[in-house]
């Protein structure tokens, strides 16, 4: 256990932070779970409205550095592909 001030507030704050990591990144996963469902259930539209509500979900979370902006990208890019190909079958 930390003896010094600083490092007892440092171990709080981590606490903290990572309660609200563990949070955002569920939130991030129930986004593009969501738009994985809607794509496996042949649902164009509702996988592009859940789409919609994920993106920025995964911009936010990028740029706060909760995950890779390069896994963000790639994760759009994936889905906006499939949603792209279930409207064109």
């Amino acid at each position: 256990m930390a003896n010094i001030k600083s490092a007892k507030k440092r171990a709080k704050q981590a606490v903290v932070r990572n309660l609200r990591n563990n949070s955002q990144r569920s939130q991030l996963r129930t986004a593009v779970k969501k738009v994985l469902k809607a794509l496996e259930s042949n649902d164009a539209a509702g996988a592009q409205e859940a789409f919609n509500v994920a993106q920025p979900i995964l911009d936010r979370f990028s740029a706060r550095g909760l995950i890779h902006r390069n896994k963000a990208a790639r994760h759009k890019s994936r889905l906006s592909a499939r949603i792209k190909a279930l409207k064109a079958a």
